[in-house]
C-alpha cells in the first residue's frame, strides 16, 4: 500500500470572511460555504445519532467511528467536541479511524482550521501530533481525553483492505469529495471493505445520496433512508445495518477477508463493561509499556519482577531512539519506521524523554542510505558528505532530525507512580486457569500471588516457562560503556550511529554502545567489550577516539537481549481460548518497539482497533512459526 504521499494542493476562497480551502486535485471545497461545522453536526453527528449513543456508553465501553476522508479534520474535531460535551464520567473511550490520500500540510491544516475559533483548543492538540506525510497508520493518542485517532495515509482503495478487524466500527462518516469529483472513493471495492469493518448495529451517514452509494449499501443488507439534508440540500443519507440482517443479501463476514484473529473471546465479552485486573510478569520496557497502556485505559495492573524494574536489558542509563528507515514504498509495513512515528509522540509525555537528532553513518550501501533523504518529507532527513560532520570521518551520513533519548529509570519511576499500577518483587512461576476462567498467578514456591482476568508475560527469553509451545528466543549479550569526557564533549542535542552509537550521557560523560554476542548469556562487565566499543568508534572517528581515556578506566553494563528467529517481536497469545498474552522478543529495539506493540496488545486483549496493517499484524503473531510449519507440511 505504500507510495510516496503527495500533500493536498489548495486554492483558497473567501466566504463571509472565512477562508475555505479548495482542492486542486478534485476541484471541490473541503467544507460547505454555508457553514461547514453545522453541516458536519447535522449530517455526520446527528445522522449517526451520536449525541445519544455517546452519552449512554457504559463504563469501559469502547466506541469506534470510521471516516472515508480526513481532509481538514473538521469532522473529527466536531466529533471530539461532542465527546467533551456528552461523555459519561466513566472509563469509556472514543476512537476514530480516518483515511486520507492527500493530507494537508501542517501549515495548511492550521490555516483551514482557523475558520473555527470554537474548535481551537482541540485543533491545537491535533496539530501538535499531526503526522508527517508518510504512508501507513498514524495513531494519535489523547489519553486524558479518552480519545484517540488512527489516521491512515494512502489511497482508500489500498488502505481499507489491509485494516484488520479486531473491533467493528460503530458509526461511519462517509465523507470525501462529491462522487462526480472523486468517483474512486465511492467504488464497490471500498464499500465492501467498509462493510467488512462493520457489523450489525453499525450506522452510516453521508451528505451524498448518489445512487451508487445507496445501491451499494442496500446490497449488503443495510437499510437506507434519505432525511432532510443541510441548508439548501434536499436530502442526505442515513443508514443502519440491522442487528438481524435480511436473508438473501450480500454481506461480508467481519472476521474474514484476510484477518486472522479470533476477535474477542467469550470471557472478554462478559467483561467488556468492567474494570479488569491484569498481572504482568516482567518489568522491563515491554512490561512497563503494557502496564502504562492498561492503566491509562482505567484497568488495574500488578507488575511482577523477581528483582527490580528494568533489571534486564532495558536498564541501561540512557536509551537512543533512532530507526533505520526503509525505502518509502515499504514504510507502511516496515515495523521500525511505523514504531518510530508512534514512539516519538508516546515518549513526549514523559520527563525522561529528550528530542535530539542523529547522524546515521553510511558504513555500507551509502547510496541507498543517503537516497532516503529524497524519498521522505522535506526536513526530516539530510544527506551529509563526510566533510559536513563536526567530527573528522571518512564516511557520509544520513542526518535524522526527529529522534530522541530516554532515561529508562526516570521513565520507570513515572510509570510506576500511576495509581492503577502496583509493582511487587516476586518470582512468578506459574499461571493457572480457574474454573470461572480467571487466572491464578503463583510464585516458584506455589504460593498464590493473586487472581486476575488476564496475564501478560514479558520475560524476554524466560517467557517460554509459562507456555508449552513458545518460540525459541535467542540470547544476545550486549555491553555498553561510559567514561569521563570533559575534554571532548559532543553536541548534547545530537548522537551518532555507526553500527555502535555514541552520545553524551550527561555534561561530563560519554556513553558508547554496544557489543553484540549472539548465543551468550553472561552479563559480567568485560574489558574486551570495552575494547570492542572503542574499536567501533575508532573506525569512524579515529581522531576523536584517540582522545578518549584508556578503556581500563571505563565503566559499563552488560545485559542479555532476546531475539526471535525472524527478528520480529512476539505480540499476542499462543492459545486461542487462553487469557494469557505475551510481549517479548524485542531484541535491541525495545524502547522503539514497545509502545506500538503495547497498543497492538491492547487491541487484542480489550477488543480495540488495530494500529497496524494486516501484514505487520501477522508478522507479530506469536503463532506465526507454528502456522508456517503447518503450511509447509500441508504443501509437502
Amino acid at each position: 500500500m505504500s507510495e510516496a504521499i503527495q500533500t493536498a494542493l489548495l486554492d483558497w476562497q473567501i466566504a463571509d470572511g472565512i477562508e475555505i480551502p479548495v482542492s486542486r486535485q478534485f476541484g471541490d471545497v473541503y467544507f460547505s460555504r454555508d457553514n461547514g461545522l453545522e453541516e458536519t453536526r447535522h449530517v455526520f453527528l446527528n445522522g449517526n445519532d451520536l449525541s445519544t449513543r455517546l452519552t449512554y456508553l457504559q463504563d469501559h465501553e469502547y466506541f469506534c467511528v470510521g471516516e472515508t476522508g480526513f481532509g481538514t479534520g473538521l469532522n473529527i474535531l466536531a466529533l471530539w467536541q461532542l465527546w467533551q460535551q456528552v461523555r459519561p464520567d466513566n472509563h469509556s473511550h472514543l476512537h476514530a479511524i480516518s483515511v486520507e490520500k492527500f493530507p494537508l500540510t501542517r501549515d495548511d491544516l492550521i490555516r483551514a482550521l482557523n475558520a473555527w475559533p470554537e474548535l481551537q483548543p482541540l485543533s491545537q492538540q491535533l496539530t501538535e501530533q499531526y503526522p508527517l506525510p508518510i504512508p501507513g497508520c498514524h495513531r494519535l493518542n489523547f489519553p486524558e481525553q479518552r480519545f484517540s485517532l488512527d489516521l491512515w495515509l494512502g489511497d482508500a482503495d489500498t488502505v481499507f483492505p489491509v485494516i484488520p478487524v479486531l473491533k467493528a466500527v460503530n458509526a461511519w462518516f462517509l465523507d470525501g469529495f462529491a462522487p462526480a469529483c472523486n468517483p474512486d472513493m465511492w467504488q464497490d471495492n471500498i464499500l465492501k471493505h467498509i462493510v467488512r469493518l462493520s457489523a450489525p448495529g453499525s450506522t452510516f451517514a453521508s451528505f451524498s445520496v448518489a445512487g451508487v452509494l445507496k445501491r451499494g449499501l442496500r446490497q449488503h443488507g443495510i437499510q437506507v433512508s434519505s432525511p432532510r439534508g443541510f441548508g439548501h440540500k434536499r436530502e442526505m443519507l442515513k443508514a443502519i445495518w440491522p442487528v438481524t440482517a435480511p436473508e438473501n443479501t450480500l454481506t461480508v463476514n467481519t472476521l474474514d477477508a484476510g484477518t486472522s484473529t479470533d476477535a474477542v473471546s467469550a470471557q472478554q465479552q462478559s467483561m467488556v463493561h468492567a474494570q479488569r485486573q491484569i498481572a504482568i510478569i516482567g518489568a522491563g520496557i515491554a512490561g512497563l509499556s503494557c502496564a502504562w497502556a492498561l492503566a491509562m485505559r482505567g484497568h488495574k495492573v500488578v507488575l511482577y519482577d523477581q528483582t527490580a524494574p528494568l533489571a534486564g536489558a532495558s536498564g541501561n542509563p540512557l536509551a537512543l531512539l533512532t530507526p533505520r528507515l526503509s525505502p518509502i514504498e515499504q514504510s507502511s509495513v516496515h515495523l521500525m519506521t511505523v514504531a518510530w512515528q508512534f514512539a516519538l509522540n508516546h515518549y513526549m509525555q514523559f520527563d525522561a524523554f529528550r528530542p535530539i537528532a542523529v547522524h546515521q553513518l553510511a558504513l555500507k550501501k551509502a547510496d541507498e542510505l543517503l537516497g532516503l533523504a529524497g524519498e521522505y518529507p522535506e526536513g526530516l532527513l539530510k544527506a551529509q558528505q563526510a566533510g559536513e560532520l563536526d567530527m573528522t570521518t571518512a564516511y557520509a551520513s544520513l542526518y535524522l532530525t526527529q529522534a530522541g533519548t530516554i532515561r529508562p529509570h526516570q521513565l520507570s519511576d513515572q510509570m510506576l507512580n500511576h495509581p492503577l499500577i502496583q509493582f511487587q518483587q516476586a518470582h512468578a512461576g506459574a499461571i493457572t486457569k480457574m474454573p470461572d476462567g480467571r487466572l491464578t498467578v503463583s510464585d516458584t514456591d506455589q504460593h498464590s500471588l493473586g487472581i486476575f482476568d488476564h496475564a501478560i508475560v514479558c520475560c524476554a527469553r524466560h517467557s517460554h516457562a509459562f507456555f508449552e509451545n513458545y518460540p525459541i528466543l535467542r540470547p544476545i549479550r550486549g555491553q555498553i560503556s561510559w567514561l569521563n569526557n570533559q575534554q571532548s564533549v559532543l553536541n548534547t542535542d545530537q548522537a551518532y550511529s555507526y553500527g555502535g552509537y555514541c552520545m553524551q550521557l550527561d555534561p561530563a560523560q560519554l556513553i558508547l554502545g554496544a557489543s553484540f554476542h549472539p548465543g551468550r548469556e553472561d552479563d559480567e562487565v568485560l574489558i574486551e567489550d570495552h575494547v570492542h566499543n572503542h574499536d567501533l568508534i575508532h573506525k569512524v572517528f579515529p581522531q576523536y577516539a584517540e582522545q578518549l581515556s584508556p578503556v581500563e578506566q571505563w565503566q559499563g553494563r552488560a545485559s542479555i537481549r532476546a531475539q526471535s528467529p525472524d527478528f520480529f517481536p512476539l505480540v499476542g497469545k499462543l492459545q486461542p481460548d487462553s487469557e494469557i498474552y505475551t510481549l517479548a522478543g524485542l531484541g535491541s529495539k525495545g524502547f522503539l518497539y514497545a509502545p506500538l506493540c503495547s497498543e497492538l496488545l491492547m487491541a487484542l486483549l480489550l477488543g480495540e482497533a488495530c494500529p497496524l496493517p494486516e501484514k505487520l499484524f501477522l508478522q507479530l503473531d506469536p503463532l506465526r512459526f507454528e502456522k508456517r510449519r503447518k503450511s509447509r507440511r500441508s504443501l509437502s
